[in-house]
């Protein structure tokens, strides 16, 4: 009899380097070179000069490194979002058995699709004017409270807090807990934001469980806030992909108070930090930019103090002068009696002296007056006698008896009416003739 061989074959134990470069080697044999297009995304440069990034679409993702030399070759700055084509090499990182695409080199093939959503929201948003400056304010010097909108367990929460407490830990900060990653992020937020807005105009109507102040004692408060910050830390364009939604855009543009966005690092841009009133690179330096250091102001008062001090001395030392001068010229009262007699006597002696010479001028008028008023009357009757006589000749040659001597006569009737036209004879009437010498009754007869 013969025994049955076992079938079992034993495997191969591998030492994990000699596996990683096995796999290596299997796909050099199988892919390599390969062509790849995909989306860029957490695109970073290291100060080698080598970049890391990754290439991804709608289903998987892989990791891809660039060094130096093909990083120099390239002809354009890549950036989260856009769609490229890379040549390269797949192969193992063997210190974290990670498949990782060595790229040679790099072209733009367009626009990814989630860069594409952030450029044609930014269109529509920047035509409805939510980015125009003009409805862009600026920060309150001394707010009284300070809003927080961000992740309880975010870094850049740790960032903001530890900045206004080190900066101005008299000012209250108010927190609005909400997620800021993933599909339930844009709702939180801008639950958050609505939140905060009740704070905007009395300092209260927020539920004690909602919102906390953070301070040294950690007590619960609501003050009233006059400045947002919505802060995140950085990561990819769909980690903060939350911050590109439209309507949480809508509820920025509706804040009764500034809003400053530090979303991500100084080269991440979202439209939360274009419809925002002010964008700051990082939380931090969101943090420092509401958060004049204490320092600052006190250096101010003391200034202030300084000022008011030396305008309070000046003022009082213009007052004691003229106080001196004043008293100066006062003196003694009984002195000022006799200065005021003094000039009463003055003016006294020039108001006699006036009056004399006044009454002494009319008296000469007056003499005058008298001279020339006899020869004046007379000169004044002698023209009122020439005139009378000019009008008596004029008259005498107007009588009408100087043309009855020259042989008329004049025609009244009996009761004095004057007759001038033969129209107003008639036979029979009686008629008076008045002559140079007298008059003659009269009547008339028929016409033969």
């Amino acid at each position: 009899m013969f025994e049955a061989q076992s079938s079992v074959v034993t495997p191969r134990v591998w030492q994990i380097g000699a596996l990683c470069r096995a796999v290596a080697a299997a796909l050099e044999a199988r892919f390599n070179p390969v062509v790849v297009r995909g989306e860029l995304s957490s695109f970073s440069r290291a100060s080698s000069g080598h970049c890391y990034f990754s290439l991804k679409d709608e289903s998987a993702q892989i990791r891809c490194a660039m060094f130096r030399r093909a990083g120099s070759l390239l002809d354009f700055s890549p950036r989260d979002g856009e769609l490229v084509e890379v040549r390269g090499r797949l192969g193992v990182y063997e210190p974290r058995g990670d498949l990782q695409l060595i790229v040679e080199s790099m072209s733009r093939a367009g626009a990814g699709a989630l860069f594409e959503q952030f450029l044609q929201l930014k269109a529509k948003l920047e035509a409805q004017g939510l980015f125009a400056a003009e409805r862009k304010r600026p920060l309150p010097a001394l707010p009284r409270g300070i809003g927080v909108v961000t992740s309880l367990g975010a870094a850049a929460l740790h960032d903001v807090v530890t900045t206004l407490q080190r900066r101005v830990p008299h000012i209250p900060v108010v927190i609005a807990p909400a997620t800021v990653q993933g599909s339930n992020a844009p709702g939180e937020l801008i639950q958050a934001l609505s939140n905060l807005y009740l704070l905007t105009q009395a300092g209260r109507g927020l539920e004690p469980d909602f919102v906390k102040k953070i301070n040294k004692k950690g007590e619960p408060a609501a003050p009233c806030i006059d400045v947002i910050l919505l802060v995140r830390g950085g990561g990819s364009m769909e980690d903060l992909w939350a911050f590109n939604d439209e309507q949480l855009a809508h509820t920025l543009a509706q804040s009764p108070v500034p809003i400053i966005s530090g979303v991500g690092h100084e080269t991440d841009f979202t439209i939360a930090d274009f419809v925002a009133d002010l964008r700051a690179p990082t939380p931090t330096a969101a943090a420092e930019l509401v958060a004049q250091p204490r320092l600052v102001w006190w250096g101010a008062l003391d200034v202030a103090a300084r000022r008011l001090q030396d305008s309070v001395l000046r003022r009082l030392d213009q007052q004691s002068q003229r106080l001196d001068q004043t008293a100066s010229r006062l003196g003694r009262p009984s002195v000022w009696v006799g200065h005021q007699h003094l000039r009463l006597g003055a003016s006294a002696q020039r108001l006699q002296l006036a009056s004399r010479h006044f009454v002494q001028q009319r008296q000469q008028a007056l003499q005058r007056l008298q001279v020339a008023l006899p020869p004046a009357a007379q000169r004044g009757l002698q023209r009122q006698d020439e005139r009378l006589q000019r009008a008596a000749l004029r008259l005498g040659l107007l009588d009408p008896r100087l043309v009855l001597r020259r042989g008329y006569a004049w025609l009244t009737t009996p009761d004095g009416g004057g007759i001038s036209s033969v129209q107003q004879t008639w036979p029979g009437q009686a008629l008076r003739a008045t002559l140079a010498d007298g008059a003659v009754d009269l009547t008339v007869t028929p016409k033969i």
